[in-house]
């Protein structure tokens, strides 16, 4: 059978392992639970397994048999899910208030499965060994570092010339696949601001030096600044995701606090918006009489697609599924993942795969990271597939001249 063929042989076990995944969601580097059904799935597969130490990732190694290897290829899944309450109605929803995999990690996770199996099996095919990556601590933990850090690249002696992620979109048409050369997805940031004054009594704000007028006045100074100190055309953003401030309401506080996330394509941009930030908030904290203090976080690099490994990524998709089932996309996403870190050192690409439910239009469907975002689990035998053929196929040298394998 092809490999097609086969994946979809083994896709009613890849979807309840999936399922199990989803309603038993662990958050952060540390997924215990998940890594033991990780491990339970491989087992069995004559695979060179190691496991993390800061976190609880899997390394697993394919070997092949061929005398004339070349270098290996890296498949990706991340593992972790996200600190929030699903509110999707599945009868496998989770399980653990305050964690949900609403970004799909489950998906990702059965799909690599489902190619360790399918690759395990085609090993004297392949043309060099295969690392697969799970990785724990992608919603903000940064796990992809720890993993590199801890000999990610070095894990089947040779380093690898390719690496392949999945990424599941709950609002991307189902069975869609796409990529884009080039930079495909934003640096991320944080900055975190707390203005100072000094409380008092509601009933008399003149005795105090009341931070929340600040507050207010530094957040929409802030998206006025991205609009008048960037080119239009220079996707940069700020957005403030939390705010805090005060424990009564006739009680004015002695601090306010936000946080933005920040996202920008470039490291030069990215410094500039951090600099620009920290002029209109001390700017907007003199004019209101308070002291402002600034912290700022570098979060993920821009992750960028190497063009000649996207062009292949996308001949591999027609000739698997139809050219119909593929669409290059057109711009870069101004979401973050530290598949970034991998793709700093290694040619490769990202894939996204759409998982909106049938007979549900895209534009309606939750986005990853809604409590609502529904994947549909029918293409996971296919995302297998993908990332099988991607390994055993010779791809073409990177657009730096390099060989991918």
């Amino acid at each position: 059978m092809t490999v097609l063929e086969d994946a979809r042989e083994i896709q009613p076990d890849l979807v309840r392992l999936r399922r199990e995944l989803h309603a038993d969601p662990e958050v952060g580097l540390l997924v215990p639970r998940t890594r033991e059904r990780v491990l339970s799935a491989l087992d069995g597969l004559d695979l060179e397994v190691t496991l993390g130490r800061a976190l609880t990732s899997v390394t697993a190694v394919v070997r092949t048999r061929r005398p004339d290897a070349v270098a290996p290829v890296l498949l990706r899944a991340d593992l972790d899910a996200l600190p929030l309450t699903e509110d999707t109605g599945l009868d496998y929803a989770s399980r653990t208030p305050g964690a949900a995999h609403a970004c799909g990690h489950d998906l990702h996770a059965a799909m690599l499965i489902g190619a360790a199996r399918l690759l395990a099996a085609r090993r004297h095919r392949l043309p060099g060994d295969v690392i697969l990556m799970f990785q724990p601590g992608e919603e903000g933990h940064d796990g992809a570092r720890l993993m590199l850090r801890e000999g990610l690249l070095d894990a089947a002696g040779d380093r690898p010339a390719a690496a392949y992620a999945l990424h599941a979109a709950s609002s991307a048409p189902l069975g869609r696949f796409g990529a884009r050369s080039g930079p495909a997805l934003a640096a991320s940031g944080t900055v975190e601001v707390v203005l100072r004054g000094s409380g008092g009594h509601g009933a008399w704000p003149h005795a105090a030096r009341d931070p929340i007028p600040a507050l207010g006045a530094t957040i929409g100074a802030l998206q006025t600044m991205v609009t008048r100190r960037f080119d239009a055309l220079e996707p940069v953003l700020v957005s403030v995701g939390q705010v805090r401030a005060g424990t009564a309401p006739n009680i004015i506080p002695e601090t306010a606090q936000l946080a933005a996330t920040l996202r920008a394509f470039s490291d030069t941009a990215h410094r500039r918006l951090v600099a620009e930030i920290e002029r209109v908030v001390h700017g907007v904290a003199a004019a209101h009489g308070v002291q402002a203090e600034i912290t700022h976080s570098q979060g993920y690099p821009v992750t960028v697609n190497d063009p000649a490994a996207a062009g292949f990524v996308a001949d591999v998709c027609a000739d698997l599924f139809g050219a119909e089932r593929y669409a290059a996309a057109e711009r870069p996403a101004l979401v973050s993942d530290d598949i970034g870190r991998v793709l700093a050192e290694v040619p490769g690409v990202m894939v996204s795969l759409g998982t909106c439910p049938p007979g549900l239009d895209p534009r309606d469907a939750a986005p990853n990271h809604s409590p609502r975002a529904v994947f549909d689990d029918s293409v996971i035998a296919d995302g297998a597939a993908l990332l099988t053929e991607l390994a055993l196929r010779t791809p073409p040298k990177t657009t730096e001249g390099r060989p991918l394998i």
